[in-house]
């Protein structure tokens, strides 16, 4: 956690501008008449004429031609704030520009009017910027002395528009001048980062055209954010480019400048004249040549493989010394997705892995592909606060050398107590008061400080860990059998329930090596367990003909590796199976439990043990269930969630950026579900999955958690199975029904995240199809697109090249197959993500509930330690002994609070934050339609939620199945909300 905390919090560079509304101006605005370009020695027509007045006062300018330009005013019209002090250089250009602005009057009285400006329209453009960032919410001081400097030394940011019409004569794009932003140095200088506006205008030629696209070129030193850009053409129509990005130096003769699109969208074939080249050039520029060291400025995507996660040149006693890891990717052993590449150099102890850099050193992705300053503020908070819940416990710990806990109850006052307020310093900065729907930045420029002591969400104090909602109304119902099998089908983790197919159970190992692959689980055992839940006589077979038996089956996945982990010196545990019931209230009841350990050498007998609810009076059931949770928690982390929803985007996200130009329709309706992917992953790497990082060292797999994920990728993954029906049918949990709404029928039909899940799965799909019919007339439209089949192309044979030759990959021929495609990549991104993340402090977050960690095993029947499982005092030692210890519990407590926090900018399913993403009014009728569907499952998941005969809806921990709703009520800490990308 702690590690987490500070590879996190060290960034200084950020990306997006906050919400602050509060940015500073001159006390009155200097006039915004039309600018006059360098003067010209004739008109449009080659008569000579005299320049104009404004023309003289450019040719004693330092540097023409220069654009009016103007601070924006605060949202609420007020003057600058106490903070923003006008700098000496400042105030210079001020006086200076008062001077000017009196010699240019004179001018007006003594020179006649001058260029007859009917062949040209004025087009105006505004623009909102913000200047280089120091840290959290904290402007760069220095960069802004800097930026004065530059500016009076005549280096300037411009913009050029370009038109989407061909000149009939050079055959390239209209475009117009350059246009620099003149009062850039006149801004105020501000403690804490704002955002400034500016108006230009440009003149161009009646006959332009509509302009397409700008050209930015920063002459500073430094970076600025160019959060907006629209254009307001003489018939008062707006030109919107939704622009959000990081510009950096480009002083460089060769360097063009940055190109930026409109939002309007055409698909290749349809790209108006002007903006051909462009488009083209922005995708090369994208792509990059594959070479060198990537550097943090770059906008270059491009792939490589998992080489990053080992340290095979640690130094030894420096974070446990060389971490050698086998490399993810590339081989048909350990097959994996890609990941962005670096182009860091190789260790020298092994030359295929790759450096690791700097211990604060962040990995390398595009500029704009990192967190916000609203969002990175918002992370730091809660990462300090995560990692400060755990300080207590940790001193306690360090002082009394003891790092067990001593009772569950003690575990129980790690939390804030139900209903706890807030109770910090209320001096230190005013709580917002504005109402529960308005984004907390909006009116809080500290987003670190506001987050830090008055976190949006459910309230807790600087000190204790928030109270998990699975004890937050019952702090016992967590360990029933009801509620041991409704998280199979509403927790953290239901993406593994199978329904059972066949009788017996049997591994799919090489029995040569792991022995007899047939269960230790007998038919009556099942039919025992059955006879104790509903009385009478039900055979195996009825119970499979009635659909009513399911299993949770983790051995072939874990029995390979088992003497590994156990061989660490970390935890042990076994590999699992758990066979339940589906009782007549639609409630799964588990019958039995089989922990397995390998055979000591090849092909000798498995130790297989089965435990029964009955057992419980022995003790060792609740044991039992542990063992099956940690399993189970292990799996989720790496498998369920990292693997199928982090790697297996992120190529994906780079196929888009590298073909798919921003004009393209598809990249506009994926773009939303890859926000912040790449900026999370590698941060991932760095503190979470990597050798010695958070999961390998409190999750009961340690080292080979990763590699089992890859095993699982081999095995297991195909795309089409990664679209919610064809997951449910490769499960047993749904059937092919073309009369039902989805195409599917589920065969438990209180299975609250598949019911919620095909409501917004169609949801989705729905508006993918609305949304590409607008833009393509045909079938052929698609197999045509260039762009769009390189795309797909590379996506599968780079991005996911190990499994290239897999069955599963759909082909792109029709409006159909292209549908089902985008709405697989958003199902998974959006709502399969949130599904598997946004609960895991809801029910993780009570460590006993789901442990990461099993220290060990169960006693064998007969021995001392088993007799005294059944006194109720020696069970409590051992089950606390068997699971994560005091710092195991609290370093995976903070990160899962982490994980499950939802930041004060969140955009959710149906929502758009930013006002100017789309001009078109069938596109926006398109996401109209979607946004109501949206609101129609949200309100239907709530009547689902309030229906008691559902009894999976809510189970005995009285906690109602959140994750699927669309919206969060607040940010924080909610259990509910799907946000469009796996931003966390």
């Amino acid at each position: 956690m702690a590690a987490l905390a500070s590879c996190i919090g060290a960034r200084a560079v950020l990306r997006r501008p906050s919400t602050i509304r509060s940015v500073a101006t001159d006390p009155e605005p200097p006039s915004t008449k039309p600018t006059v370009q360098i003067p010209q020695t004739g008109n449009a027509n080659g008569a000579g004429t005299l320049m104009s007045r404004h023309d003289l006062v450019n040719i004693f300018a330092r540097d023409a031609p220069l654009a009016k330009a103007k601070p924006a005013t605060q949202a609420d019209g007020t003057a600058a704030p106490a903070w923003a002090p006008k700098s000496l250089v400042k105030s210079a250009v001020s006086e200076v520009d008062s001077v000017t602005k009196k010699f240019e009057d004179l001018f007006h009285k003594l020179v006649p009017g001058g260029v007859d400006s009917d062949d040209l329209d004025v087009i105006q453009g505004d623009l909102i910027v913000q200047k280089k960032i120091l840290a959290l919410d904290l402007a760069n001081a220095g960069a802004d002395k800097a930026d004065d400097v530059d500016e009076c030394a005549g280096r300037h940011v411009s913009i050029q528009i370009v038109s989407t019409k061909v000149d009939p004569t050079t055959k390239k794009p209209f475009t117009s001048d350059e246009v620099a932003i003149k009062n850039w140095i006149k801004t105020k200088d501000t403690c804490i980062s704002a955002k400034f506006g500016f108006t230009l205008e440009f003149k161009v030629p009646k006959d332009f055209g509509k302009p397409g696209a700008i050209i930015v070129k920063n002459r500073h030193q430094n970076e600025f954010l160019l959060d907006s850009f629209k254009l307001t053409m003489p018939d008062n129509d707006v030109v919107n480019f939704p622009a959000d990005t990081w510009i950096y130096n480009n002083n460089q003769q060769q360097d063009p400048g940055r190109i930026l699109f409109s939002n309007e969208l055409y698909l290749p074939s349809d790209t108006p004249d002007g903006l051909v080249p462009l488009r083209e050039m922005e995708l090369e520029n994208l792509r990059g040549d594959g070479k060198g060291e990537r550097k943090f400025n770059d906008r270059i995507y491009d792939y490589d493989v998992y080489n990053d996660l080992g340290d095979p040149d640690g130094k030894p006693g420096w974070f446990g010394g060389p971490l050698p890891r086998p490399v993810l990717g590339g081989s048909q052993e350990l097959p994996y997705p890609r990941r962005c590449r670096t182009g860091r150099p190789p260790c020298e102890n092994d030359p295929k892995s790759e450096s690791k850099g700097d211990l604060l050193a962040f990995y390398y992705i595009p500029r704009d592909e990192k967190f916000d300053q609203v969002k990175f503020s918002d992370f730091a908070a809660e990462s300090v606060r995560g990692a400060q819940h755990g300080l207590i416990p940790a001193l306690q710990s360090h002082i009394t050398g003891n790092n067990e806990f001593e009772s569950l109850e003690e575990i129980k006052r790690l939390y804030a107590k139900r209903g706890a307020k807030l109770d910090v310093p209320n001096n230190l900065i005013p709580r917002n008061s504005a109402s529960s729907d308005e984004i907390p930045g909006e009116s809080q420029p500290l987003t670190f400080i506001h987050e830090y002591f008055f976190p949006t969400g459910p309230d807790t104090n600087l000190i204790t860990y928030p109270l998990p909602d699975v004890i937050g109304v019952d702090d016992k119902a967590w360990n029933s059998d009801v509620e041991f099998g409704r998280e199979m089908l509403a927790g953290v983790n239901p993406l593994v329930i199978q329904r059972l197919k066949d009788f017996p159970i049997k591994s799919t190992l090489d029995q040569k090596e792991f022995g007899d692959p047939k269960s230790a689980i007998t038919k009556d055992i099942i039919e025992q367990g059955i006879k104790n839940i509903e009385g009478g006589h039900l055979s195996v077979q009825k119970a499979l003909d009635q659909n009513r038996l399911f299993i949770q089956d983790y051995h072939d996945i874990f029995l390979p590796y088992i003497n590994k982990i156990n061989s660490q010196n970390l935890g042990k545990m076994y590999a699992t199976r758990t066979v339940l019931f589906l009782t007549k209230e639609n409630t799964l009841m588990p019958l039995a439990i089989e922990l397995t350990l390998p055979p000591a050498k090849k092909g000798g007998e498995k130790n297989s043990r089965v435990f029964t609810p009955e057992m419980e009076k022995d003790g060792v059931w609740s044991l039992a269930k542990a063992h099956v949770s940690s399993c189970d928690t292990s799996y989720h982390e790496v498998i369920s969630h990292f693997l199928r929803t982090h790697a297996c985007i992120e190529p994906f996200i780079i196929a888009t950026n590298r073909h798919l130009s921003v004009l393209h329709p598809v990249h506009r309706v994926l773009v939303p579900h890859y926000k912040n992917t790449m900026d999370i992953n590698a941060s991932a790497r760095k503190a979470l999955v990597n050798a010695g990082g958070i999961i390998e060292d409190n999750f009961t797999p340690g080292q080979y958690t990763m590699e089992m994920s890859s095993v699982v990728y081999k095995l297991d993954w195909r795309f089409d199975e990664q679209a919610l029906p064809e997951d449910l049918i490769k499960r047993g949990m749904a059937e092919r029904d073309p009369k039902a709404p989805h195409g599917v029928k589920l065969v438990l039909s209180d299975y609250p995240y598949a019911a919620d899940g095909l409501e917004l799965w169609g949801a989705l799909k729905d508006y993918m199809t609305d949304h590409i019919k607008l833009f393509y007339d045909n079938d052929k439209a698609v197999t045509q697109d260039k762009e769009l089949q390189n795309w797909w192309t590379e996506a599968r044979t780079v991005g996911h090249a190990d499994k290239k030759d897999a069955p599963g990959w759909p082909t792109l021929n029709s409006i159909e197959s292209l549908a089902y495609t985008l709405t697989t990549i958003a199902w998974i991104a959006s709502c399969h993500h949130a599904a598997v993340n946004f609960g895991q402090y809801p029910y993780g977050g009570y460590m006993p509930n789901r442990p990461s960690m099993t220290r060990k095993l169960i006693p064998e029947e007969g021995t001392l330690e088993y007799e005294l499982l059944k006194d109720p005092k020696q069970w409590e030692r051992a089950f606390l002994d068997t699971i994560s210890n005091q710092s195991q519990a609290t370093i995976v407590m903070g990160t899962l609070e982490i994980l499950s926090t939802h930041a004060v900018d969140e955009e959710y399913l149906g929502q758009r934050v930013s006002p100017n993403w789309s001009n078109d009014p069938k596109v926006l009728d398109a996401f109209a339609k979607f946004s109501q569907k949206i609101a129609d499952v949200e309100k239907l998941i709530g009547e689902r939620n309030s229906d008691k005969s559902l009894k999976n809806r809510t189970g005995p921990v009285q906690l109602p199945y959140g994750l699927l709703l669309p919206n969060s009520p607040t940010a924080g800490l909610t259990g509910k909300g799907v946000p469009y990308s796996i931003s966390i």
